[in-house]
């Protein structure tokens, strides 16, 4: 019997489906904010580089938006200036994981007017870009984000004490911040000694109390 055959006769696995099995959990391993992280830059990049060439050549770019690509109810000037000022700072937003969610939606409208109005031969690639920016606008800018930290500051001012909240609106100069939780004992007399129903008499009768 041959090594591959005891293998199987003693595990009822094959060699090669575990091999299989250890690559796929070590694959499965790879954090998915790096995978977000990459998509950010990559796709940011796309539209950044666009929003470049604009910039550079901003008279160019509006010939191109009023003989090419004819945007209907808007006028030329005004589309290559919206599309210019989108390109340059919605990137800005996702190379930073800033607003992550936010930023892919001008970019994913931008994406849907290209494939409907301007080139609809281009829809694979237009698919690849939707399909990125929706990954980002459902999972988010990931740990690698300035969104991930925002969240857990939030989270941690949240997971205070209540005392500690209300003592933020407290006047200042009025103690400690834990005095509310400190207790105070209450300055209270000694209790009168009690008297005697004769020794009382005695003493009223004396005029004293």
């Amino acid at each position: 019997m041959s090594d591959a055959a005891m293998t199987i006769a003693t595990t009822g696995t094959p060699a090669w489906r575990r091999t299989y099995r250890s690559l796929r959990d070590l694959l499965e391993r790879v954090p998915f904010s790096l995978i977000q992280l990459a998509m950010r830059i990559a796709i940011g990049f796309v539209f950044f580089n666009a929003g470049l060439l604009k910039a550079r050549s901003f008279d160019f770019a509006i010939k191109l938006f009023a003989q090419e690509y004819n945007l209907p109810l808007i006028p030329p000037e005004l589309a290559a200036r919206l599309a210019m000022i989108s390109e340059l700072s919605f990137p800005i937003l996702l190379f930073l994981g800033l607003g992550t969610r936010f930023a892919t939606l001008p970019l994913l409208v931008m994406t849907g007017v290209i494939v409907t109005l301007v080139y609809p031969a281009s829809w694979v690639e237009s698919l690849l870009w939707a399909s990125v920016l929706l990954t980002l606008l459902t999972r988010g800018g990931g740990v690698f984000s300035l969104d991930y930290l925002i969240e857990r500051w939030v989270a941690r001012r949240a997971s205070r004490p209540h005392f500690a909240t209300r003592d933020r609106h407290r006047p200042p100069g009025s103690g400690s911040p834990l005095w509310r939780s400190i207790p105070i004992a209450r300055c209270r007399r000694p209790p009168e000694p009690r008297r005697s129903p004769r020794r009382a008499l005695r003493l009223r009768q004396r005029g004293l109390p």
